[in-house]
């Protein structure tokens, strides 16, 4: 209960209560202004292909991906590396977690790794308790795989922002994943055995020490770049395969009197009961559920993209703004199939001798960060219904 009504009073403090509403502004605001200064390395790069005029020219086709999204990624990746290196995400990820631990009475290294997941991604925030790993109970693995799951990366949260989702609502997922990453993971999991505990908890970025800021800086930029490349390939394979599987079932459909049959349409039919139930109305809960289902079964940056259309003005439904928000909190987590080889991959290179628990509990930790998702997507809706 301590754990819920804490993703419940934080969601209402920022998304209800003026002077949250303000600091939420507030950081939102700053976070947007960094996206923009990034964008001055993009111009320079892309030069005209990511300017204003390619809107005149080709309207909604003037948005390409590759030049405005896949760029931020770099930049963001090149910016966290820098403050890792000048010690700011240990100070920061210090106090959050150390208040988590406090208020929640979970122990020291979950509440770190949850409090780093607020910023860095599932595969760097379980470095902030490296050591822990290899001894954490079942519980305690089980809430760092859950933590990563229920959240986003910084780098990706500006990809996101650079296709029209509000920031100050990736920002509030964000900040509300991390209570929310440890409600579900003890309620599924509940602690049974006695974690470690008395060790401080050293918090660095990695293995490798950069030499300097330029050299952390490089690091990040070069880690940002494969991250941006993955995504780039990601996309074009599921959207490709998604397309392949829509001309199959239109086929079939066709045979029906269905030729319209979509993957998508299924999903949305599918899931609209879910995302009636976390406060979408029913009328455009099919379309919600289309989302929903193309993150779980897909991944979120493709989920993403295919929402970020009824984002603006030539949006093929317009969708409330209530529907929006709840969509934009649901899609914000790393929860789907596909991120438990992820998962397998980063943590398991930690604690090698815990792969068999984290393949395990792989499935689990995907249906908590998916509980966490729409548990802060049904508070937003409440929220902002005011």
């Amino acid at each position: 209960m301590v754990l819920f009504a804490i993703q419940f009073l934080l969601g209402a403090f920022i998304l209800y209560v003026p002077w949250g509403q303000k600091l939420l502004r507030g950081f939102s605001d700053a976070v947007s202004n960094v996206i923009n200064y990034g964008n001055d390395g993009t111009s320079f790069l892309f030069g005209g292909l990511v300017s204003g005029k390619m809107f005149e020219v080709f309207g909604g086709g003037g948005f390409i991906f590759a030049f405005r999204v896949l760029p931020t990624l770099i930049f963001f990746s090149a910016l966290i590396s820098v403050l890792y290196y000048l010690g700011v995400m240990q100070w920061v990820i210090r106090i959050l977690g150390g208040g988590l631990q406090k208020a929640l009475g979970t122990s020291r290294a979950e509440s770190m790794s949850a409090a780093a997941n607020i910023f860095v991604g599932q595969t760097e925030a379980p470095l902030v308790v490296r050591p822990f790993v290899p001894k954490m109970t079942q519980s305690e693995l089980f809430a760092v795989m859950c933590g990563g799951l229920a959240s986003i990366a910084g780098g990706v949260l500006a990809g996101y922002a650079s296709m029209g989702v509000k920031i100050e609502y990736l920002v509030a997922a964000s900040f509300m994943a991390a209570p929310g990453g440890l409600l579900f993971a003890k309620l599924i999991m509940p602690e049974t055995e006695k974690p470690q505990e008395g060790e401080e908890i050293a918090i660095d970025g990695g293995d490798d020490k950069p030499a300097n800021v330029i050299d952390a800086a490089a690091g990040g930029a070069s880690a940002g770049l494969q991250l941006a490349l993955n995504v780039g390939a990601m996309l074009i394979a599921f959207i490709g395969l998604i397309a392949l599987i829509n001309g199959m079932l239109g086929g079939i459909g066709g045979w029906f009197g269905m030729p319209e049959l979509k993957l998508e349409m299924l999903l949305g039919w599918a899931f609209a009961p879910l995302a009636f139930l976390i406060g979408v109305p029913w009328n455009e809960a099919t379309v919600a559920g289309e989302f929903i289902g193309l993150k779980t079964v897909a991944n979120e940056f493709v989920a993403y993209s295919q929402f970020a259309p009824y984002l603006t003005e030539a949006a093929p439904v317009v969708l409330s703004e209530k529907t929006k928000a709840i969509i934009s909190f649901a899609l914000c987590g790393f929860a789907n199939l596909s991120s438990i080889a992820i998962l397998l991959g980063g943590l398991g290179s930690l604690a090698p001798k815990r792969r068999g628990d984290i393949a395990r509990m792989g499935i689990k930790a995907v249906i908590a960060g998916t509980l966490s998702n729409l548990m802060a997507a049904t508070i937003a809706g409440f929220f902002l219904s005011f």
